[in-house]
């Protein structure tokens, strides 16, 4: 079950359009260009997010950061690359605890 600070964070993360997006976009990691099926374990490489929401390269990156502190990414470093994917197991705990919640 989250706690009240976790949910706070997550609401947070979630106020803004562009996080939001960001995390639909990461459940189908294959939809981004140059995606191989390997790298789908370790995630989309945040220049490749960044591409796609027309953000710059500071902002993206800052808005990925709010969701990994809020339990929604995970990140993992590759050489000077980072890359994201969605916390499943996470998200479903976000979900189980909203259902008891509400």
């Amino acid at each position: 079950m989250f706690s009240e600070a976790e949910l706070l964070a997550v609401f947070r993360a979630l106020s803004n359009p562009a996080r939001r997006q960001m995390l639909v976009w990461l459940k189908e990691p294959m939809s981004f260009p140059g995606q191989k099926p390997d790298d789908v374990s370790i995630g989309v490489c945040v220049s490749d997010i960044q591409a796609r929401t027309g953000l710059g390269q500071s902002t993206t990156s800052q808005y990925l950061a709010m969701l990994r502190q809020a339990g929604l990414v995970v990140a993992t470093r590759r050489g000077k690359w980072t890359y994201y994917r969605r916390d499943e197991a996470n998200i479903a705990r976000l979900l189980d605890t909203l259902r008891d919640v509400f």
